[in-house]
């Protein structure tokens, strides 16, 4: 049966999803049966997430690990009667659980390199199961073609390294069926995760590019589930991501995550900057951690390289056929100096890049013609062919032709090109003689090769030899690894001739110098391996999601926009009967609205309030028993304008600077200090940020000077925010002024202007009167206002509020305040507003009038 949450991500995809294949008609029961989450529930005190309140103590936590392919190898039996399976030792997924816990429990979910008849699918499930702990994903051969040959492959792979589809023949343009099949093959793995989940006790580590709209699908069914993401290969820069049709999608999905890793800072730097720029999502970093807050939710970013498994390639070391198999290479090339090249055919790799700079190097470097040598390990293509695959081959073939010719003799080939796949133990003894390996892919997620070439030259520890232990490397400065391996001889690999002088430098240098570089590689291979890293991202998830069980967690939004909205338990979306039924029982009400995004929006070109705000602020304030107030940074001026028809309104504009009490004509200056000689010198610093920053503009008020930036760069215009913050600060550090940062400004003002001094006052006025306020009633959007609720949340402590007041400290979206209630924007606000004024008493019938 399929589950009523996924619906309309399959019609935000598709339209109408093809059929890809027919469901199983046996499926295995799931260990925790769930129910989606109501949206209409989000006003009730009950609503909770799928997932319960309080983390069961009964079970063990799990690893669930979920990747495109099963770490196994699978091989049909020679009487092609059933299969038979092997953990693939090569595999990265299977060395990640030796970083976890010995008591916790690895399951893998993922899907087989063979096409397994849909006959034998439910026997297979459950050997896989039972014997490795893994638990097939069968895709139909239709689906696989569209889903990882084609997204995969034609269109995710290359622009996350950087190749635009510029020609429908190399690379070719988005194509609508391949997305719907993406998304389908992601929603039946989450199919195979949800059969076996236990939601409150599991983790969920999901793996690369193939997978990255499913959490979305787990998230919509088990908002508290603790899931982490890592991505394997680059992450492009913002310029190159945002050409891609389901950017939005996409992104979105990944931040349905709780953390999020990256191989290199770059690659972080580069999500981050989408985020920003596609969603105006600012991070934050705290004690070294990095964070971006989505609706509620922390979601972590983490920064590390993936490492090797130490003990598989020592082992693979000690074996004797091993041994042999390198002193066969020692007497093959005795008296060279051996490069060694180790990559995927495939264009990013640039082996002919490699190629050109050997060339260089015995063009360039004589002395080195008959003496060095570059074996070029070429893997075969995995899947259906690659971009510009022909061309490649062929770019090499005639390479490899043309310099072995010019500098080839009997008993020397400058270049030994093998285009064969190599098993652990050949790539091992090819490291062993290797004096130097050459990494020259124009852009890749990590590459281990070197890491793998340091410990094979590092040799097996406690071994009798004396030898000392060198390994030198020249490495491209755009692969994963590179930033890790401070030792190594980094280049531009365009460059082909720059990185012939560095091949030069590498085994030119001192022997001395060799072993210093090596001895530093090494360390650092050795300390931070594949389990290090599991270790380190789990931890990281453990830390991420400590508080999903403290918080109440909602699931809203249709297909890729679904998000889980996280609050406190104390705060709340505000009650419109609540709120109504306080506000008719009480005597004397006090009611405080910020002006730009909550009653009026913030992005609205007309920045005059409507009629209908007029009128329901006129029914407001003419009740005798309200206290109602404009509370805004504009100035006083525009506001005056802005509300002329409501006579008995108040107003405190420029954060309380000035106030206009109900009723008067006459603004007063709260301020005592009258001297704005300080502009003077805030002026020209924020002139100078003004003509450096495209789209930015300067207010200039009365009492307050306001730098905004909503029309600049976004990245850019922060960056200069915080850059001017800092300069402001500094300028201004003995004038009696507060510089402040908001949303999308830079603002300079007296100390004395804060609207939470604006709130008390109005409460002083009250109680001096004899009518202290039994209901108070204060909306705002924006840091400003979080002064007003911070007085309002003390203000029973200072006798400025009986304990029977009412109080309903209200902020305008889903976001951390210190107000207890939200509503989601403008239009609820105005909502709210307007049942209040239905419920307003005349002032002509009104209680105090008739006592009086």
């Amino acid at each position: 049966m399929q589950s009523r949450s996924y619906t309309n991500l399959l019609e935000l995809a598709s339209g109408n999803f093809p059929v890809m294949g027919r469901e199983r008609e046996r499926r295995k029961m799931p260990r925790v049966m769930t129910v989606p989450g109501s949206i209409t529930e989000l006003d009730d005190d009950q609503a909770s997430s799928v997932a319960s309140d309080n983390p069961s103590s009964l079970a063990m936590d799990r690893m669930i690990v979920v990747a495109n392919q099963l770490p196994l190898k699978c091989k049909r039996r020679v009487d092609n009667k059933g299969w038979n399976f092997s953990y693939d030792e090569d595999s990265l997924l299977l060395r990640i659980k030796d970083g976890f816990p010995d008591d916790m429990e690895v399951l893998y979910v993922g899907s087989l390199t063979v096409d397994v008849d849909p006959i034998e699918q439910d026997d297979v499930a459950q050997v896989l199961l039972d014997r490795f702990g893994c638990v097939p994903t069968f895709l139909p051969p239709n689906l696989i073609e569209k889903y990882y040959d084609g997204f995969c492959k034609k269109q995710i792979w290359p622009l996350f390294h950087y190749m635009l589809p510029f020609s429908v023949e190399h690379g070719g343009r988005f194509d609508r069926s391949m997305w719907e099949a993406y998304v389908a093959a992601n929603k039946l793995f989450s199919q195979k995760v949800i059969e076996v989940i236990n939601p409150e006790d599991d983790f969920v580590w999901i793996h690369d590019y193939h997978l990255m709209v499913l959490p979305t699908f787990l998230r919509r069914r088990f908002n508290r589930l603790r899931m982490g993401f890592f991505l394997h290969s680059p992450f492009p820069s913002s310029e190159i991501y945002r050409t891609l049709p389901v950017r939005e999608e996409i992104l979105k999905a990944l931040l349905n995550s709780d953390l999020i890793g990256f191989h290199t800072f770059d690659y972080a730097r580069h999500f981050l900057s989408c985020c920003s720029r596609m969603f105006g999502l600012e991070y934050q970093s705290k004690r070294g951690y990095i964070g971006l807050d989505y609706y509620g939710r922390t979601v972590g970013i983490k920064i590390m390289p993936v490492g090797i498994h130490m003990g598989q390639i020592e082992s693979v070391m000690k074996l004797a056929d091993i041994e042999w198999r390198v002193e066969e290479l020692k007497r093959e090339f005795d008296g060279k100096t051996v490069f060694l090249g180790v990559d995927d055919m495939d264009v990013f790799k640039a082996i002919n890049l490699k190629l050109l700079a050997m060339e260089q190097l015995l063009k360039t470097h004589p002395s080195w013609q008959g003496r060095a040598v570059l074996v070029q390990i070429a893997n075969p293509v995995r899947g259906k062919g690659g971009i510009y695959l022909d061309e490649i081959q062929a770019e090499i073939q005639e390479s490899c032709k043309r310099i072995n010719n010019q500098f080839g003799k009997p008993g020397y080939q400058p270049i030994v090109y093998i285009d064969t796949s190599l098993g652990i133990n050949e790539r091992v003894a090819y490291y062993s003689i290797a004096e130097c390996v050459v990494v020259t892919a124009v852009r890749d997620g990590l590459n281990l090769t070197p890491y793998e070439y340091i410990v094979c030259r590092e040799g097996v520890s406690g071994s009798d030899s004396n030898e000392p232990k060198k390994s030198m490397l020249v490495v491209s400065e755009f692969i994963g690894c590179s930033p890790s391996l401070s030792g190594a001889i980094r280049v531009n690999p365009w460059n082909f001739e720059a990185t012939a002088e560095g091949m030069n430098e590498a085994i030119s240098m001192s022997e001395p110098e060799k072993q210093l570089r090596h001895e530093k590689h090494y360390r650092y291979v050795s300390t931070h391996n594949v389990g290090y890293w599991s270790k380190s991202f789990l931890q990281d998830m453990e830390r991420t999601c400590a508080n999903h069980f403290r918080k109440r967690c909602w699931g809203i939004g249709l297909g890729f926009g679904f998000r889980v909205v996280a609050l406190d338990p104390n705060f709340r979306k505000l009650s419109i009967d609540n709120i109504v039924s306080a506000y008719i029982k009480a005597k004397n009400r006090a009611i405080l609205l910020d002006y730009d995004g909550t009653v009026m929006p913030q992005n609205s070109i007309i920045k005059t309030p409507s009629r209908e705000v007029i009128s329901i602020l006129n029914t407001l304030s003419g009740d005798n028993n309200n206290k109602v107030f404009i509370v805004s940074g504009r100035g006083r001026e525009s506001l005056n304008k802005a509300f002329i028809p409501c006579k008995k309104l108040g107003i405190a504009a420029e954060h309380g600077y000035f106030m206009r009490w109900p009723g008067d004509l006459e603004w007063e200056t709260c301020g005592r200090n009258h001297d704005f000689g300080w502009m003077q010198m805030a002026e020209p610093v924020m002139k100078l940020y003004t003509e450096s920053t495209d789209g930015s503009s300067i207010e200039t008020k009365e009492s307050a000077l306001v730098w905004q930036y909503r029309d600049a760069d976004p990245v850019f215009g922060f960056a200069q925010a915080k850059e001017m913050l800092d300069h402001l600060e500094s300028v201004l550090a003995n004038e009696p002024v507060a510089v402040k940062s908001g949303q999308y400004i830079v603002e300079v003002k007296p100390q004395e202007a804060s609207k939470g001094l604006v709130a008390e006052k109005i409460f002083k006025s009250m109680a001096e009167s004899g009518k202290q306020a039994d209901f108070v009633l204060c909306i705002g959007d924006d840091r400003s206002d979080e002064d007003m609720f911070e007085i309002i949340g003390n203000a029973i402590s200072r006798n400025l509020l009986s304990v029977n007041t009412n109080v309903f400290a209200c902020t305008v979206g889903q976001k951390p305040s210190k107000a207890k209630y939200y509503l989601d924007d403008t239009n609820e606000v105005i909502m709210m507003l307007e049942n209040l004024a239905e419920a307003t008493d005349s002032p002509v019938t009104s209680e105090d009038d008739e006592s009086e």
